[in-house]
């Protein structure tokens, strides 16, 4: 079993989405998945220009040389696809844009009716895999990850990818405090743990799983007094 993951946060490692991100993907290493993770922050992936070439000159391949060659190599293969984001306006970073932009050339031109609706046919030899989200937002309610949520079973339609499910972790920066300060949350992260095991073993990830993950971690008036008194405390020393 194949898995690519990109963690398309600006902090990589150091960031909130990979608190849960790397538990979830030694999850399935743990049960034999053979994973690898890429960095948007590390790769070189140009924008897409529009020109077309993938479709009409080149056949599947941009005519940019930069780090989605090798990108688009594994996703082909891949099994599992995991893309890893902070909420940033209402969806995702910059550079994962980029990348799910530069995907095109895995489509052909043509038009087909999938399930009624106008699709692009996928190319021979590229793996209709399975496709997890995982995120993290700063903002308390569940429902600021609506539209990342709907931009992303979209592309799954369009690639012809099976949307299995996303990991999300609202009010996300609470989650690092209190893993310094030694609290009890390591339900969710052990719960991130066990969403790779089951994604492997069983091919789907258990609702009661993905519910550990998204869990209160402080009433919601409590969290954004506490935000605020931290926002202006740095405001004061940085004015002093």
């Amino acid at each position: 079993m194949k898995v690519v993951a990109f963690n398309g946060s600006p902090r990589t490692d150091d960031g909130n989405t990979a608190l849960i991100l790397n538990p979830f993907l030694e999850g399935m290493r743990e049960v034999g998945a053979e994973v690898e993770l890429f960095y948007t922050r590390k790769l070189k992936i140009n924008p897409c220009t529009g020109e077309f070439h993938c479709w009409l000159r080149t056949l599947g391949k941009c005519y940019q040389k930069d780090d989605m060659e090798m990108v688009l190599a594994n996703v082909r293969d891949a099994d599992i696809l995991v893309f890893a984001t902070p909420v940033y306006v209402d969806g995702m970073t910059g550079p994962l844009k980029n990348l799910l932009d530069r995907l095109i050339p895995l489509a052909e031109p043509f038009f087909e009716l999938r399930d009624g609706h106008c699709r692009h046919p996928i190319r021979d030899g590229v793996k209709r895999g399975k496709v997890v989200l995982v995120s993290n937002c700063g903002f308390w309610e569940m429902d600021n990850f609506d539209p990342l949520l709907v931009h992303m079973k979209a592309m799954c339609k369009n690639l012809n990818l099976e949307f299995v499910g996303a990991l999300l972790r609202p009010h996300g920066p609470l989650l690092k405090e209190m893993m310094e300060r030694g609290m009890d949350v390591g339900d969710i992260t052990e719960a991130a743990r066990e969403a790779g095991i089951q994604l492997i073993r069983e091919g789907r990830i258990s609702e009661e799983t993905l519910k550990t993950i998204s869990r209160p971690l402080m009433p919601k008036e409590a969290y954004v007094k506490a935000t605020n008194k931290f926002f202006r405390k740095i405001l004061q020393e940085v004015s002093e």
